[in-house]
């Protein structure tokens, strides 16, 4: 698996998956703006008048709200809805330009809001408060979540980090071991060795984008060209001798050496960390699900067992900022659960895998649709931890 950067095209999809911020529509300039229905509320958004329009007698019925709200300043701007007593956000709108437009709805309940308005380059500022009044009965309320900030995240990324280091002089011994059974021309040794090596390293899915050109030495793709774990894989698996991964072992050991002495120095990305959850499906469903991971041993599903329990390693230091912002996620632990079952289902009592050219048309898509479940339940914590300004 190796580096991939989709934090901008992914998030576009989060924002129709997740229903902590309602669906909005930005307008470009102010020349081609159009005049706000007369449904909509018309809110200014700047530093000195943050808030101003809406309830402007300090109350408002409840219910379903359509706003325009108008950047007054001279840079972009952000903008929250927000509860005065929970904290929690019911809209935000990211990067309105200067002088530009934002159309939101919102359905609230009964409680006091304020607009939060937070300019580019200076503090927040706050609107007056409003208090809102109970909606009409049956009406469908737009959930409300805390913004979680980078700060929030630098905890868990830290956590995670450690494990991380804490697992690469595992990896470490187990890639010098294939080295040692290749050297010594010990063929089914080096094969158990690979496999045991290659699932620990799978499992660290959340710290690829730490890793940098050492990851990709380490397992970039076999379709760009076998290098790492793949140059040693296609000798031992594809009818060579182990004499003949000797050469690409003692480079992989060069590789993993690398890695460990560059790691204490790079940083995992607080805001990659519900990012990487979800991405360690996403690429064992493309990737590995589909083929391209694999250069001859066959051991496709060994890979998305290790990829499942990076999963649920990344997911860790997060469950104190989900739990209470995450409704799903004990239906996604539980998901990633059985889906770790299903899978595991196919490795024999010796420790052998079935591959996935051995997997019936039916079994096939049974765990087609069991990873793409657990990716779909995993979408949310990308967008949810995505950080945003405190309010």
């Amino acid at each position: 698996m190796s580096k991939r950067a989709r934090l901008t095209a992914l998030l576009g999809v989060l924002a129709a998956i997740v229903a902590v911020v309602v669906v909005i529509t930005l307008a470009t300039r102010p020349g081609v703006v159009r005049a706000a229905p007369s449904s909509e509320t018309e809110v200014s958004a700047g530093t000195d008048d943050c808030g101003h329009g809406w309830g402007d007698d300090g109350r408002t019925l409840g219910g379903a709200a359509s706003f325009d709200v108008s950047n007054t300043t001279i840079a972009g701007i952000e903008v929250y809805l927000q509860s005065v007593d929970t904290q929690k956000v019911y809209l935000d709108l990211e990067s309105i330009g200067a002088g530009a437009h934002a159309h939101a709805r919102v359905s609230l309940g009964s409680g006091r809001y304020r607009f939060v308005c937070l300019p580019a380059d200076a503090d927040p500022a706050h609107g007056p408060t409003v208090r809102v009044g109970p909606a009409p009965p049956g009406t469908a309320l737009t959930p409300g979540i805390v913004p979680v900030t980078r700060v929030d995240l630098i905890p868990p990324a830290q956590a995670y980090g450690a494990w991380v280091a804490s697992r690469l002089p595992v990896l470490r011994q187990q890639v010098a071991a294939v080295a040692a059974d290749a050297e010594e021309g010990d063929l089914p040794a080096a094969k158990r060795d690979w496999l045991t090596a290659h699932t620990t390293y799978e499992t660290l899915g959340a710290a690829y984008g730490a890793f940098g050109p050492a990851g990709d030495a380490i397992d970039g793709l076999p379709r760009h060209g076998l290098t790492g774990f793949h140059a040693v894989e296609a000798p031992l698996f594809t009818g060579g001798s182990a004499a003949a991964a000797a050469g690409p072992a003692r480079t992989l050991v060069s590789d993993v050496d690398t890695l460990i002495a560059r790691f204490p120095k790079a940083q995992i990305d607080p805001g990659d960390m519900g990012l990487r959850a979800h991405e360690i499906v996403e690429d064992a469903l493309r990737d590995v699900l589909g083929g391209a991971a694999d250069a001859g041993s066959g051991t496709e599903l060994a890979t998305i067992d290790a990829n499942l329990t990076g999963t649920i390693q990344a997911l860790e230091p997060l469950h104190g900022i989900l739990a209470p912002r995450y409704p799903q996620l004990a239906a996604t632990e539980q998901s990633i659960a059985a889906t770790q079952r299903l899978v595991e289902g196919f490795r024999a009592a010796d420790g052998t895998w079935t591959p996935l050219s051995g997997l019936s048309t039916a079994q096939r898509e049974h765990v087609d649709a069991a990873l793409s479940e657990t990716a779909e339940l995993l979408a949310p914590v990308a967008a949810i931890c995505d950080p945003r300004r405190a309010p």
